[in-house]
């Protein structure tokens, strides 16, 4: 261990250990049933998807003995792990789940898998449950803060693994010392590349998040058991800020400070990858006021960003020419066609019959993207994107958009979350389940075993 001098991993730890639901506030609370519900739907509606049945049938083929764990929207059980990457290449697959932007940009609610995970582990209550969730999206975004990974290579996945190792340590029970050699395992087992997002987009770009949260959860596990981890692992001699960072200064964003970081996270209204959301808001005004649109009525499309959008969703060349669909929710150009052209942006833009039609690339090549540096400056804090399309008619159209719903300060209330679950899930489990679901899902701190819930969206019955 770190022995009296404090490291980076005693802070968190320390931090964490003393977090009790009564220090968490009504409101927030409120924040993670949200997120908890937007989770398990656009997780349970994705599991029929290759690379969610890919990691299915692998969990399927384990059995979990006594600490076995549910594979969402199913009746099988497998291990920890297992269960635990399988939901969150469930959750991440179709690009849909919360993001936080910052210094790096995550998807915080990846780790609420390992967090339930935990919990049926432990035969966690509510309460409980609540602040692991709590600490896994406070760490999580500090680290977001604190510097920006993918500056050196590495994807933001890196801060999923150990949010999820201390959400899962804090629903495990485990003590300051515990949640420290779990975090001292997971920072060094959990590197990725950041390959996993550049070029043309694999399948793996749906998972790498859930192999982070799997590793995170397996570090909880073996703290729990006993196991120790290397220390110092941040500052050491071989550790993440010499080797991963090579050197650079890091400052870790002071825990808690300000209030919970959950509550400045962005639940996502259009399935798409979170810089471009206010894009299809912009596009889809544009859209509805201009009537419908076909691609030879359109000619040119200008559209301004900022610097980081730039980089992840245009600068590709692949981003110009989609082949996958995890390309395709990452293509800025592409996003911004279809909702021109559809008039909407669901789950069905993203299959190759949609995204490999002439009638979108037309317009796609009658694109250009610029970096707007006046949109830096607003960035993290709001996402702007605007859009002026001039038509062969002679109209003209200009939108734009900073924080579109679901953005942290244009927040989806109750109903919102809800019609969104109810569009993703209705269709497949039916009005009924889906209701016993919510229901329980608003009470969620004051459930007995909160994970059992997740029966009610099984499509098994």
């Amino acid at each position: 261990m770190a022995g009296s001098r404090e490291t980076i991993a005693s802070r968190i730890a320390s931090w964490v250990a003393s977090l009790k639901y009564s220090d968490i506030p009504g409101e927030v609370v409120e924040e993670v049933k949200k997120r908890f519900v937007d989770t398990a739907a656009v997780g349970v509606a994705a599991i029929g998807e290759e690379p969610v049945r890919i990691a299915y049938s692998l969990a399927k083929s384990v059995a979990g003995g006594s600490l076995s764990t549910l594979l969402w929207g199913t009746s099988h059980r497998s291990s920890p792990d297992l269960a635990a990457f399988a939901n969150g290449c469930a959750v991440r697959y179709f690009d849909f789940n919360d993001t936080y932007l910052s210094k790096e940009a995550l998807h915080p609610s990846d780790t609420i898998p390992a967090v339930m995970a935990a919990a049926e582990i432990a035969d966690a209550d509510g309460r409980r449950l609540v602040e692991g969730i709590v600490a896994a999206y406070e760490v999580a975004a500090r680290l977001a803060d604190s510097y920006s990974v993918r500056a050196r290579g590495w994807d933001h996945t890196v801060y999923i693994g150990i949010a999820s190792a201390v959400g899962a340590a804090k629903v495990l029970g485990l003590d300051e010392r515990g949640i420290e050699h779990a975090i001292n395992i997971e920072v060094t087992t959990g590197l990725a590349l950041r390959q996993t997002r550049a070029g043309e987009l694999s399948m793996w770009k749906g998972c790498a998040a859930a192999h982070a949260a799997r590793n995170g959860l397996l570090a909880a596990l073996l703290a729990w058991r006993g196991m120790t981890g290397p220390s110092p692992v941040f500052e050491g001699k071989f550790g993440f800020f010499k080797v991963a960072l090579c050197g650079d200064k890091f400052e870790l964003a002071p825990l808690g400070e300000g209030g919970f970081k959950v509550m400045q996270t962005s639940i996502k209204y259009w399935p798409v990858e979170y810089h471009s959301m206010s894009a299809v808001e912009a596009a889809l005004k544009i859209r509805e006021a201009a009537g419908e649109l076909k691609p030879d009525d359109i000619e040119s499309v200008e559209v301004r960003t900022f610097t980081v959008s730039y980089r992840i969703i245009v600068e590709d060349p692949e981003k110009w020419d989609p082949r996958t669909r995890e390309t395709a929710d990452h293509s800025l150009p592409y996003i911004i066609a279809a909702a021109l052209l559809d008039g909407k942006v669901w789950l069905d833009t993203f299959k190759p019959e949609r995204f490999l039609a002439e009638d979108v690339r037309k317009v796609m090549k009658r694109m250009k993207i610029e970096v707007d540096p006046d949109y830096d400056k607003i960035y993290p804090e709001g996402i702007p994107n605007r859009i002026k399309v001039k038509l062969r008619d002679g109209r003209v159209f200009e939108e734009e958009s900073i924080y579109p719903p679901g953005h942290f300060k244009n927040p989806l209330d109750r109903r919102g979350v809800e019609d969104k679950a109810r569009k993703l899930l209705e269709p497949l489990v039916g009005g009924s389940r889906l209701r016993e679901f919510l229901d329980y899902a608003w009470r969620l701190e004051e459930l007995r075993r909160p994970y059992e819930i997740m029966r009610s969206l099984s499509l098994e019955v």
